[in-house]
């Protein structure tokens, strides 16, 4: 996998940074196969400057081996720059695996510490991960490379976007939803659900084991989708 990784790029008036993960990922899909595109919650603290939530974005790519990291971050720099906000401090991250895997503890503490510009660009140079600030305070740079780590971690986040499942709605067979690109559906307490109706509306399966996985809970007759970070 190679992972992107997108913070603070919007303002309270503008597109989230999910938002624009979405539409640089179906940007990228004409070249590459996107894998998803994750969120992940970062620490909220009156210390660190947010827009809302304190999230941030990263979008997974397959890695075919034939991929140039640094094209590739700067077809993704120039998209980003072409939507800058006034107001937003943006930072992009790209890296691949292996690289990727030696920022998660990074992206972990991020969860729960107050981090600094410096540490991340240090932690970036040490590992040859291409990582810039685009704009304002560069403060981005902290939560993209966070997201780069979490998301390659496998055991954070939520998905924005997978396979077909934002063109599902209504009520949907736990067949259907499977089919949709969900690698599976439990219940809270790891059950597999394989039967009943699901509310497909807004799909948001949590990203475990790197797969999307749906937990859901009976209510009203149908399984009912619950977000997990």
């Amino acid at each position: 996998m190679i992972y992107i990784g997108l913070d603070d790029t919007d303002n309270l008036d503008s597109r989230g940074t999910g938002r624009l993960a979405r539409e640089i990922a179906g940007d990228l899909s004409r070249d590459y196969r996107v894998m998803g595109v994750t969120r992940h919650q970062l620490l909220v603290d009156p210390r660190i400057p947010y827009t809302s939530h304190n999230s941030s974005a990263a979008i997974g790519l397959e890695d075919a081996g034939t991929v140039d990291l640094v094209e590739l971050f700067e077809r993704v720099k120039t998209l980003m720059l072409a939507g800058f906000v006034y107001g937003s401090d943006p930072g992009l991250c790209v890296a691949n695996e292996a690289a990727a895997r030696a920022l998660t503890e990074f992206g972990k503490r991020a969860q729960r510490d107050v981090l600094s510009q410096a540490e991340a660009r240090e932690l970036a140079e040490a590992h040859n991960v291409l990582l810039a600030g685009l704009g304002g305070s560069q403060d981005g740079v902290i939560g993209a490379l966070s997201a780069v780590g979490l998301a390659a971690s496998g055991e954070d986040g939520r998905y924005l976007l997978v396979g077909d499942t934002r063109d599902l709605s209504g009520l949907q067979q736990v067949s259907a939803v499977l089919h949709a690109g969900i690698s599976a559906v439990l219940t809270l307490d790891g059950q597999p659900v394989d039967h009943g109706l699901v509310q497909s509306e807004k799909l948001r399966p949590a990203r475990r084991g790197g797969q999307p996985v749906l937990f859901v809970e009976w209510q009203n007759d149908y399984w009912q989708p619950l977000k997990l970070n």
